[in-house]
């Protein structure tokens, strides 16, 4: 069971008070869905994982990818890759500048070029290198922001109410998108959404958070 992400006896405690906890392991190429109301602790679960926990909060357990223990490595050396609501563009660079963000340091201006005309060509935006965002519709935008992140070479995929701000018919295509290119990459995704269509699309397990016992 050494591949995948293991979320392992993880509980979250805001001033003291448990707020959140799973134990879980998502195998390569699954989704997790992680479904409660609004503030039972889903985005703080996926900040443990990213280990950009804010200072109020604290957690016990270990986090594991791919038979690595990175529960005390830094963000940047924890090869996790997430998506928000919001594609978090930057608006003062180009799309092309935007992607090439996600590269990791090295290789030659043409070997990164290529790689990310690749990227674009792999989602249909061919040609948009040289685009502003600002110009570019929601699901364009959207799509800009997944292959930036998988330029990064992740090792799992966390989204964080991913799809909420896509109108009904976008949503289901950039929803097939994400699932289908993490399926295959064989990332194992661990998604936390209020929308029960969300998790029928992603078509894997689906855990319902309950505030724990004395809280």
């Amino acid at each position: 069971m050494d591949k995948g992400l293991t979320l392992d006896r993880i509980a979250v405690f805001k001033d003291g008070a448990p707020l959140v906890a799973l134990d879980h392991h998502i195998a390569p190429g699954e989704v997790l869905s992680v479904m409660g109301p609004s503030g039972i602790g889903k985005s703080t679960l996926l900040s443990v994982v990213t280990g950009t926990l804010p200072p109020a909060f604290r957690y016990t357990g270990r986090v594991r990818l791919d038979g690595r223990d990175i529960t005390d490595a830094p963000p940047q050396r924890r090869m996790v890759g997430i998506l928000f609501q919001d594609d978090l563009l930057f608006p003062h660079l180009s799309v092309g500048a935007n992607l090439a963000f996600g590269l990791r340091p090295g290789g030659t201006r043409a070997a990164r070029q290529k790689r990310i005309d690749d990227a674009l060509a792999e989602v249909d935006l061919a040609g948009f290198a040289d685009r502003d965002p600002a110009t570019l519709s929601g699901g364009q935008k959207a799509r800009v922001a997944l292959m930036r992140m998988l330029l990064a070479e992740p090792c799992a995929l966390l989204l964080d109410e991913a799809f909420g701000r896509l109108d009904t018919a976008l949503r289901a295509q950039v929803r097939e998108l994400v699932f289908t290119r993490a399926r295959s990459r064989a990332l194992p995704v661990l998604m936390v959404t209020h929308d029960a269509q969300d998790a029928e699309a992603a078509g894997g397990e689906v855990v319902t958070l309950c505030a724990p016992a004395g809280a």
